[in-house]
């Protein structure tokens, strides 16, 4: 199987963000030309996280999903505030080939059954957010990590492969953001413990802790983000519209916690370590 690299882009009202440990959030500019960026220089997907949707009770990422859907192609997953059947339907109808649920499969499990019964498993990603305790164990929490659900990771994530979850997208929490590598220990407890692809996400900080996340880690994939984003804010002369959130980051000249990457360049290193990844060369696809 193909390593798969995803972009993960999180979104705050019209607004690219990134924080660190989900916190802080930063305006990056239009989630919309990062997307064709990534599309064009070789995503396998792409990942849309509304880290606001819990907060006002739904996703309001459909206009974005519409517009993405007609100019990209690559599967497209989106998460956030999606809590009901009806709610995965609308969202697959936009133009997303999957969804991921967190906060609405802590709630009421069952949902994930429903779910996958209903619009198929490959279809039903479920998000862990997970927070290393001072004891050494992890627990899910939701709500981009602000809410404790007493869940351990392991157990729920075996629990959601019993309920019909077709794979799961793990994010450290105290990784996201801070360029200090992946949580392999974190990662490797879950891959080994289910037989459904895991999908890493938080912490990288060059294309080595892809690679070590993969090999050491045992993921399935890796989803990217300040590594992928700050090397597109480098490269690409993207625009940003002073009406659309908080852009005094971007304007500052300041440098990120994260040195960016080009997504070529992290594929690379990965073909080079002898793994099989699907190639970039020959522009969108």
């Amino acid at each position: 199987m193909s390593v798969r690299v995803i972009p993960r882009l999180d979104i705050k009202g019209p607004d690219l963000v990134k924080g660190i440990r989900l916190e802080g959030l930063r305006v990056l500019g239009r989630p919309g030309d990062f997307a064709r960026w990534y599309y064009e220089h070789g995503a396998d997907e792409l990942i849309y996280v509304d880290v606001v949707a819990s907060l006002f009770q739904r996703n309001s990422l459909l206009d974005l999903v519409r517009e993405t859907a007609t100019a990209i192609f690559v599967p497209l997953t989106v998460g956030g505030g999606i809590r009901s059947l009806d709610d995965i339907r609308d969202t697959l109808r936009a133009g997303a080939d999957k969804v991921a649920i967190n906060t609405g499969a802590v709630a009421r499990p069952e949902f994930i059954r429903e779910a996958s019964t209903r619009f198929g498993s490959s279809t039903i990603t479920v998000t862990i957010e997970a927070i290393r305790s001072p004891d050494g164990s992890y627990y899910a929490y939701t709500d981009n990590g602000r809410e404790e659900t007493g869940l351990e990771v392991v157990t729920w994530a075996k629990q959601v492969e019993e309920l019909g979850a077709g794979e799961i997208l793990l994010t450290s929490v105290d990784r996201d953001g801070t360029g200090k590598g992946y949580d392999l220990e974190l990662t490797r407890s879950i891959a080994d413990a289910v037989d459904i692809p895991v999908i890493a996400s938080g912490g990288p900080g060059n294309p080595d802790h892809v690679l070590e996340v993969v090999r050491e880690g045992h993921a399935d994939a890796v989803a990217v983000a300040s590594l992928l984003h700050y090397g597109v804010l480098e490269t690409a002369n993207l625009t940003h519209d002073e009406a659309e959130g908080n852009t005094s980051f971007v304007r500052s000249g300041r440098a990120p916690l994260v040195r960016g990457i080009p997504l070529p360049d992290v594929k690379q290193r990965l073909i080079e370590a002898g793994l099989h990844v699907r190639p970039t060369e020959g522009g969108p696809r």
